[in-house]
């Protein structure tokens, strides 16, 4: 065999040849006597390994009594010392020593044998069975599902720590010069934390908002620096205070692959911030405008607006001149109780207001009347002109 390759091929000399390549007889069922004998391995390889098993538990039975029997031979060893034995402490002792010698001997026996089924074990060929195991066969995650009470936790740890800590985290947030900021965080290493990494998100949210988009590249930069150091104390596993300076170290003299991906997640930390901007400013105006609705609402709850888009081009022409013949006649072209609706959803915003009373019930009664009025005006007309085309379908 060449050893060019410096490999050495000696360990694929044992190899248990499978069953199914062994020759059998053809007047022999060779698919039974393949189970057969793999049956019987697999019983010799359980009882070998049973035979180890109780190698091991017989050794630490035999361990644990040798360390019980030396603490009573430490004893009676201490009294002896103290001058107050007596025939039958000299009995008990001498009788501990021997038990003593006995089990130590027990011990060595065990590890002998021992040693020996480790030496059996690495002689055994390999087979179908022990050339290759599942490193596992399913992965288990065992998540804690995050309660109401450890949000609520975090949340006001994260409030208490930026209200303690604002200004210093701010200035971190305007620094330039990597030495610069491997000084400030020397001098204040409270602030290498999650906390400073996510308010100052919050203060490059704030620029965006504000247009202060030169100020929200400057503290995004400083996010990510913060950020950097989190990922390698949690590559690292140790406290993030602990290791800030090996990340300034790095960065300063950084191969181009880690200047490039220190640049990439700065870009994607821009978007995500103009985004988030973005989303904030569309919400404030939602905001805005359902205030704004709901001064605006009407004694019924209807927005005069939203009514108005809705009513038919003359009645809002009507509403936009303050005409109230034009707005008579525009109902009296519409079916009956299609103006009934219009007329009541104009009340109900605000957009008609009937003549007030005096007194509650005297207005809510004139309020009333008046739009009956309306609607019984809305069917006069509407049988007068119906009438009319009768009359004239009948004159024809």
């Amino acid at each position: 065999m060449s050893t060019r390759a410096g490999v050495d091929y000696s360990a694929w000399d044992h190899i248990y040849v499978s069953d199914d390549e062994d020759v059998a007889s053809p007047y022999v069922d060779t698919p039974s006597l393949f189970r057969m004998r793999h049956r019987a391995r697999l019983e010799r390889m359980a009882e070998f390994q049973q035979k180890g098993e109780d190698l091991e538990n017989n050794f630490a039975e035999c361990k644990r009594l040798l360390e019980e029997a030396q603490g009573r031979l430490r004893e009676l060893q201490q009294v002896k010392k103290e001058g107050e034995e007596d025939e039958e402490q000299e009995a008990e002792l001498k009788k501990v020593q021997t038990e003593v010698r006995e089990l130590k001997k027990d011990q060595k026996a065990f590890e002998k044998m021992m040693e020996q089924h480790r030496r059996e074990e690495k002689k055994l060929p390999w087979n179908v069975d022990t050339i290759s195991k599942e490193g596992f066969s399913k992965s288990v995650l065992n998540i804690q599902p995050v309660t109401k009470e450890e949000t609520e936790e975090v949340v006001e740890k994260h409030k208490t720590f930026v209200q303690k800590y604002t200004k210093e985290i701010k200035h971190f947030g305007m620094l330039r010069r990597w030495d610069d900021s491997q000084k400030y965080l020397s001098d204040n290493p409270h602030l290498v934390c999650e906390e400073t990494a996510n308010y100052l998100v919050v203060i490059c949210i704030d620029f965006e908002i504000d247009e202060k988009h030169a100020l929200m590249e400057q503290v995004a930069h400083q996010a990510i620096v913060m950020q950097f150091i989190l990922d390698l104390a949690r590559t690292l596993k140790v406290d993030p205070r602990g290791c800030f300076r090996q990340f300034f170290s790095k960065i300063k003299t950084a191969d181009k692959p880690y200047q490039d991906a220190f640049d990439r997640e700065l870009e994607l930390l821009k978007e995500r911030v103009r985004s988030c901007a973005q989303i904030r400013m569309e919400d404030a105006m939602k905001e805005v405008e359902e205030e704004e609705r709901q001064k605006r609402l009407g004694p019924g709850g209807l927005d005069p607006v939203e009514v108005y888009e809705s009513l038919p081009k003359e009645i809002q022409r009507s509403f936009d001149e303050k005409n109230i013949q034009m707005l008579q006649d525009a109902l009296s072209k519409l079916d009956p109780e299609e103006g009934k609706y219009h007329l009541r959803r104009c009340i109900d915003s605000g957009l008609w207001v009937p003549d007030s009373g005096q007194g509650n019930d005297e207005e809510e009664e004139e309020e009333e009347g008046e739009i009956m009025f309306l609607v019984a005006l809305v069917e006069l007309i509407h049988l007068f002109f119906s009438a009319i085309l009768t009359h004239i379908i009948t004159l024809r």
